[in-house]
């Protein structure tokens, strides 16, 4: 038994072997080779997530007219001239209630008190397409967002474990992420606790070998499981590896100075379309949460408490201005990408941009008819498409999810609380 026991904590792992009750002759493992990635090339798939913490107003978001003769709304207003770019969505929701508690489920489509039984939990698709491609760049995936709001923290992003994923919180942090590399003595560190920690991973993996002759049946899934978590380490130490001694691409620009989350956001919208350009990673999130403060805007009111505006219009005025600001910043983002070359097309051609919000009106307090806008990705754009909101023809958000990771690559006919995939 002791010999059959390793722990291994690293990358955030924690490996021990199974007790097995019994044994057979018959080997269940095979090698756990390390998969490899040549890195991206020009047209490498991307993915960037924007979702608000509490929603948009949606009597001046949607339109009244379906199609590509759609009209401009007051919310439109600042998208208008990138609209052919994108494609506007009503109806679209995960079936979940619970007001700002349910917020957290908009990549995901799933409560995190739900999940506990699902296979996938309360996965984010950002997190979950990070899973299949990510070892190809440098960071999987690069979670962007705030630790402060009403709840507190970035509810965005979310592991298989239903574990949340902490954000970079700032520009400084995000910049020195991309661009600053570690000193002489900090990479020998890294590089020596590689090899220690790939010593121990061979140790682990060569006594479940030793076991995999020996168990029986009843044992083989268990020890398919733990082969499974064994290669999931080895994926993540084997990109540690690769990125150690690898300089990181050179900066644009000197390091700027953090000043709050509405004067930032402009400056995050622009790292993260360089991190995408320099490939350092293909998938990305950017949540505008509660520090996101009115005051920077000139509007000396809380903005949660502008959100239950009770239909008063000076409130609605004050969410207005917020909203038509982010909406003109997330445009200025997709022609940001739209004029970056990537290849024979454009890096817009190769990223798909979702932008929305887990809140559909927070006044009420309602997580349904998110408002939703979809950008880039090679899709055709440049029109409304509404869906029926009727319970008995309802068609989830998770259903173009599935859209998206296909077009990622990733072959799933599932994710979330999909029912297929979205046409």
């Amino acid at each position: 038994m002791n010999r059959r026991r390793f722990l291994l904590r690293s990358l955030g792992a924690s490996l021990a072997l199974p007790g097995l009750p019994s044994l057979m002759a018959k080997s269940v493992g095979g090698n756990a080779a390390l998969q490899t990635a040549k890195g991206a090339g020009m047209g490498a798939r991307r993915f960037v997530a924007i979702g608000n913490l509490l929603g948009f107003q949606t009597k001046q978001f949607f339109p009244t007219t379906k199609g590509r003769d759609f009209e401009k709304t007051t919310l439109m207003e600042p998208v208008w001239e990138n609209r052919r770019h994108m494609t506007l969505f009503r109806g679209l929701d995960h079936g979940v209630k619970g007001g700002h508690f349910a917020v957290h489920s908009f990549l995901s489509g799933v409560l995190n008190s739900e999940a506990q039984n699902r296979a996938d939990g309360n996965v984010s698709l950002d997190q979950y397409l990070a899973e299949e491609i990510g070892h190809q760049t440098r960071f999987p995936a690069l979670t962007v967002g705030s630790e402060g709001g009403i709840h507190g923290g970035c509810q965005l992003a979310w592991t298989k474990s239903g574990v949340r994923v902490p954000p970079v919180t700032n520009p400084a942090e995000l910049f020195e992420k991309l661009f600053v590399g570690d000193s002489k003595e900090r990479q020998a560190r890294r590089e020596q606790d590689n090899r220690v920690q790939a010593s121990i991973l061979d140790s682990v993996r060569e006594e479940a070998k030793r076991l995999s002759r020996q168990v029986n049946q009843e044992d083989k899934d268990k020890l398919d499981e733990y082969f499974t978590s064994v290669r999931d380490v080895e994926k993540r130490l084997e990109l540690r590896q690769r990125w150690t001694s690898h300089p990181k691409p050179a900066a644009p620009f000197e390091k700027p100075a953090n000043r709050n989350a509405v004067d930032d956001l402009p400056l995050l919208y622009e790292l993260i379309a360089l991190a995408l350009q320099t490939d350092s990673t293909r998938i990305a999130t950017l949540e505008i949460g509660g520090d996101f403060l009115p005051q920077h805007l000139g509007i000396k009111k809380d903005y949660h408490g502008l959100s239950h505006h009770g239909n008063d219009p000076e409130a609605i005025a004050h969410l207005i201005t917020l909203e038509q600001y982010q909406l003109a910043q997330f445009s200025k983002f997709v022609g940001r990408l739209a004029d970056l070359k990537d290849g024979e097309g454009s890096l817009l051609d190769a990223t798909t941009v979702l932008f929305g919000s887990g809140m559909g009106d927070a006044n009420s307090h309602k997580n349904s008819d998110l408002p939703i806008l979809l950008a880039g990705g090679g899709y055709k754009h440049g029109e409304f498409r509404e869906v029926s909101r009727e319970v008995s023809h309802k068609v989830p958000l998770c259903n173009l999810f599935v859209d998206i990771a296909q077009k990622m690559g990733v072959e799933t006919e599932t994710f979330g609380s999909s029912t297929g995939r979205f046409a």
